[in-house]
């Protein structure tokens, strides 16, 4: 273990190793998963019952003041809302949908539906917001036949509801009326206390379905995860085992990361809940427009833990260098730093120990783990003494893990309690995302860190179905590429996309991270992405940095011969971007064709970078 890191460890990771026949290697945790409370919301009782008074959730006002709720506070208004909910006759067939983001009210109106076994689905508000023609909203809303759709600030999705919820759905929202249709107005909705909610709650069961969480897979169409209670609740159990702290104080988040996904919606939520914390409801996000109000939330509030995407720490880091009271505020009482979503890069990585070092004396750990929606979300973890980026640990008691071979790589797949059972109204789906032993695959390829010792640990190794062959023959494993040229180019690029399937060489285009590029060129306001793509002196800053990464990745596999900066944002509406961030490869190559010729012609187009 590294000295000048925070001294505290995880409970046992070790694994006993497993070689198949077949060449698949099982990796089982020697400590048993600890028992898991039946049903989400008995931890909502519990924590009402023994400090009814401590802050459950807070977020800020019209006034920017903070509005908080008690525990005693939020179980009284969940069982009042489950009442009402009862009457409008929800089901798995007619489940609760929900629209908007993050919000008191959205978090006890879901409380409400898990406590009377009724599933919600939280859906992105970008479905409803961003895109143009509510193609992805249509088609969630003919999948789930929702019984009830909620939206708060309801104004704000008024187009949305008229073009794509069905006449005769029930409405609940902030206000009486969109259009023509009529809403169960939320501040009049709740029902006075009565015996019906509590009696539901006890027909909830471990296998009651809890939410559907949407996912757009490889090909951009939403599918239903279905999410259960004894998913939520063994996970956050594993969850403890990687972050025992979370036991010893109740953790204060300070935390954006939206409920549609299951990082923010699952994982965090659930570790504030189970451990009787308070969620402070940062509404601020990691971009140029809305990062300030994280700062502003940041610095007011120290939180325990601090979970973020990659780019949130990015912007973090690059923040608390040039102001001190943010990090002193940040790291006060901090414990762990936890990212997920994506690669962190090295370079974010180091940054943030030396601000822990500036803070505090001492590194903090930054821990991480590998996962998916489907896993609700947690399958390995890593430890403090983790030091670099790209490694995603063991797996977590309860989580056996098959490392099977796949091609020229090795693909994770996971039996525990925290798996789906499948897909909703997606049977085939369904049988295809399990192998005959009813292991679930990830599409995640991983390599062990020491070949000859299983017991170290995992490295992640990029997505099965990403990797390609050039005309040679020869495999590109894009996951690792990916992050070598991120961290090559950091902070310049949100993601880059990689060329070559049946092509001589490799070749990119890169998605610029524009206030980073714009300060970068000493622009006085922020270029666009067309400006960008056109502009000399950020392709020659950019085309160094390759050729410096080429210098050092010869082989036909690493090496990156032209490169384009894309002059448009990837697009959420056609699947280019996941609601976390992540970029989707064979989308973004599909929507720039034309940029791809460009970038294998013979002579080097306009804007094209070679790399020498």
């Amino acid at each position: 273990m590294t000295p000048d890191r925070l001294a505290w460890r995880p409970g046992s990771f070790a694994v006993s190793v497993h070689t198949d026949t077949d060449g698949s290697i099982l990796l089982t945790p020697t400590t048993a998963l600890a028992g898991y409370p039946l049903r989400v919301t008995d931890e909502l009782e519990r924590w009402a019952a023994l400090a009814p008074e401590r802050i459950f959730v807070a977020q800020r006002d019209h006034q920017a003041a903070w509005r908080r709720v008690s525990y005693a506070q939020a179980l009284q208004q969940v069982r009042r809302l489950a009442n009402a909910l009862i009457a409008l006759n929800l089901s798995p067939d007619r489940p609760l949908a929900i629209l908007s983001g993050n919000s008191i009210e959205h978090l006890l109106l879901s409380l409400a539906a898990l406590y009377i076994g009724v599933p919600y689905c939280p859906i992105s508000p970008a479905y409803s917001q961003a895109a143009p023609d509510f193609t992805k909203l249509r088609y969630v809303m003919q999948l789930l036949t929702p019984g009830l759709v909620a939206a708060f600030n309801s104004a704000r999705f008024e187009r949305a509801i008229l073009s794509a919820v069905a006449p005769g759905v029930p409405l609940l929202g902030d206000c009486d009326a969109i259009g023509e249709r009529k809403l169960h107005p939320w501040q009049r909705f709740a029902s006075d206390e009565a015996p019906l909610a509590q009696a539901a709650h006890q027909r909830v069961g471990a296998d009651t379905i809890a939410k559907f969480l949407l996912t757009s897979g490889s090909t951009g169409h939403p599918k239903a995860v279905i999410t259960t209670h004894r998913m939520l609740c063994s996970n956050q159990i594993m969850l403890r085992s990687a972050l025992p702290f979370l036991a010893d104080e109740p953790p204060v988040l300070v935390d954006w990361l939206p409920w549609n996904h299951t990082f923010g919606g699952s994982h965090n939520v659930g570790a504030v809940l189970f451990n009787g914390g308070t969620l402070y409801i940062d509404e601020g996000k990691p971009t140029a427009a809305d990062f300030e109000a994280t700062v502003r939330n940041l610095s007011e509030i120290s939180p325990s833990v601090y979970f973020n995407v990659p780019k949130g720490f990015e912007l973090l880091a690059q923040r608390m260098e040039r102001d001190a009271r943010l990090r002193e505020s940040f790291y006060r009482r901090l414990r762990a730093c936890f990212f997920a979503g994506a690669g962190l890069t090295q370079y974010t990585w180091d940054a943030l120990d030396r601000q822990a070092l500036a803070a505090r004396g001492q590194r903090l750990p930054i821990l991480s783990g590998l996962g998916a929606t489907e896993t609700a979300p947690s399958v390995t973890f890593t430890t403090p003494d983790t030091d670099r980026a790209g490694v995603i640990g063991l797996p977590a008691p309860g989580c056996v893990v098959k490392i099977a071979p796949v091609g020229d790589k090795r693909e994770l797949r996971v039996r525990s309690p925290g798996v789906t059972p499948g897909y909703w109204r997606a049977p085939e789906q369904t049988r295809a995302a399990f192998d005959s032993q009813g292991f679930y695959r990830l599409g995640d390829a991983v390599r062990l860190i020491d070949p000859g010792d299983p017991t170290r640990g995992l490295v992640f190794d990029g997505r099965i179905a990403e990797d390609f062959k050039l005309s040679s023959g020869t495999w590109v494993s894009v996951g690792p590429l990916r992050a070598g040229l991120l961290q090559a180019l950091a902070p310049l690029a949100v993601d880059v996309v990689i060329a070559g399937l049946n092509r001589d060489y490799l070749a990119v285009l890169i998605v610029p991270d524009a206030p980073a590029c714009s300060q970068e060129l000493g622009a006085a306001g922020e270029l666009s992405p067309p400006e960008l793509a056109r502009d000399a002196r950020l392709l020659a800053k950019i085309a160094a940095r390759l050729t410096m990464h080429a210098r050092a990745h010869t082989g036909g596999a690493t090496r990156v011969r032209r490169a384009m900066i894309v002059p448009e944002a990837p697009s959420l509406d056609r699947g280019e971007i996941t609601e976390k961030g992540s970029i989707n490869q064979r989308l973004m190559l599909a929507r720039w064709e034309d940029l791809l010729e460009r970038l294998y012609g013979g002579e080097p187009a306009a804007h094209v970078m070679t790399i020498d």
